[in-house]
């Protein structure tokens, strides 16, 4: 705490930065990372005394939310004021953790004119003369390149989403705000989408800057790509990650001091290390993959695999000294993906999922078990957003980036990148640039 006393002292947020805390950067997060396993739910008005308020659209169970409450037990900078989701148990689970109202509601409605905005504003108790920060990950199915279906589909309103909590920020005008998404956002085939939302945030006065990361630069055990796109009423720097490929949190890292379970089995002091009670034939399939990162033999599992091409990862196995691949909400399937546990023939508990997500074990998810697999394969890994949440504090609380900090610090990326989700991640692997 000592080390932030400067941060303590800043008592009037819009007053003009006379101080540079870009070199806090690194210890902020170590130590907000190391508080985050610590989490608990938090109280009603916990939050209430500090100084910059959060809204959260799109919240899910509040993955986002999460990263910022983890920087509040090292600097308490942070009032969750809502998260908004149209999912009911989703919104009953951000309340739950972050001490707010249950706001079920649906963005296109709250987003469709000035009046329903403010409308919903003094529903939730915003306070326009405290700093604000609005977050906005709309839900990426439209985008997504798992989900071909909607490539020939333009005007998907998933996709308009996006546009409505753009109309949302120009209304509210935020200190900060901050959206995310998958990495196609950004590509040639829905760089429209993003190109009129950036037109709208710059219109407002915003500098917007985007990029795509890997979840594992932030310590989350997972390689698990996002674009974020961010913007401020200043010059600022965009994040930067924190691991190298090296240095990258494995499965064993996360997992590996679960109690072992057979299938169907459950941990008597943990609900959510559940494991699903595969069938007979299914848990036969599972068994002639070979331990720690093995693939399903050619010709084994349904026949019905034999037809379709493609799907190389079914019924594979994570390995222990790797990141994990993407955690979906099929983890709990073996057929879905490669979301076989390393050695024990079953699929991934939602606590083996939602560690692997970087979800504190504190964390309480609502609804049946269907519903907290959703939860957390949705949601945004936590110590991503922490990453996130200390950058934005920091620039937005530290004087413009000078012209050697811009030179040295990651390019925003304002072209769009490949159509293709393998060429997107391959290049990012390629570029990404250090300090």
């Amino acid at each position: 705490m000592a080390a932030f006393t400067k941060l303590f002292q800043m008592q009037n947020l819009n007053a003009t930065r006379k101080s540079d805390f870009r070199s806090d950067k690194a210890l902020l997060f170590t130590e907000a990372t190391k508080a985050l396993p610590k989490f608990s739910p938090l109280d009603i008005g916990s939050t209430d005394s500090n100084p910059i308020q959060i809204l959260d659209f799109f919240s899910g169970a509040g993955g986002t939310s999460l990263g910022f409450a983890a920087i509040n037990q090292v600097v308490p900078m942070f009032k969750f004021l809502a998260g908004c989701d149209i999912n009911p148990i989703s919104a009953a689970t951000y309340s739950r953790n972050f001490g707010t109202p249950t706001v079920c509601e649906d963005i296109l409605k709250i987003a469709n004119t000035p009046a329903s905005i403010r409308q919903f504003l003094n529903i939730v108790g915003f306070d326009n003369t405290k700093s604000t920060i609005l977050i906005g990950c709309a839900p990426c199915q439209g985008f997504s390149s798992h989900r071909k279906k909607h490539w020939s589909n333009e005007d998907d309103d998933r996709n308009n989403l996006v546009i409505a909590f753009s109309r949302i920020v120009t209304e509210v005008k935020p200190d900060i705000f901050v959206m995310e998404n998958v990495p196609e956002f950004l590509s040639n085939r829905y760089w429209r989408y993003f190109s009129k939302a950036r037109e709208m945030f710059c219109k407002a006065g915003y500098t917007v800057k985007q990029n795509i990361y890997n979840s594992a630069e932030f310590g989350v055990p997972q390689e698990r790509f996002r674009s974020v796109i961010i913007g401020m009423k200043k010059d600022f720097l965009l994040p930067e990650g924190y691991f190298a490929s090296d240095e990258y949190k494995t499965v064993r890292d996360a997992i590996g001091g679960l109690n072992p379970l057979e299938a169907g089995g459950i941990d008597p002091n943990d609900p959510l290390h559940k494991a699903v009670a595969h069938k007979r034939s299914t848990i036969e399939v599972i068994k002639k993959v070979p331990h720690d990162g093995g693939s399903l033999p050619q010709g084994e599992g349904p026949a019905c695999l034999a037809k379709v091409k493609g799907f190389y990862d079914v019924y594979g196995r994570l390995s222990w000294d790797k990141p994990a691949i993407t955690i979906t909400h099929y983890a709990r399937n073996p057929a879905s993906g490669r979301f076989t546990h390393p050695v024990q023939d079953r699929s991934l508990t939602a606590r083996e999922a939602a560690r692997l997500q970087s979800f504190p074990d504190g964390f309480q998810f609502e609804g049946k078990s269907d519903d907290i697999y959703r939860q957390i394969g949705e949601a945004v890994p936590p110590l991503l957003s922490c990453g996130v949440a200390v950058n934005v504090l920091i620039e937005y609380l530290s004087t413009a980036p000078t012209t050697a900090q811009l030179q040295t610090s990651v390019e925003t990326i304002d072209l769009p990148v490949s159509n293709s989700y393998s060429s997107v991640i391959a290049g990012i692997k390629n570029t990404r640039r250090r300090a």
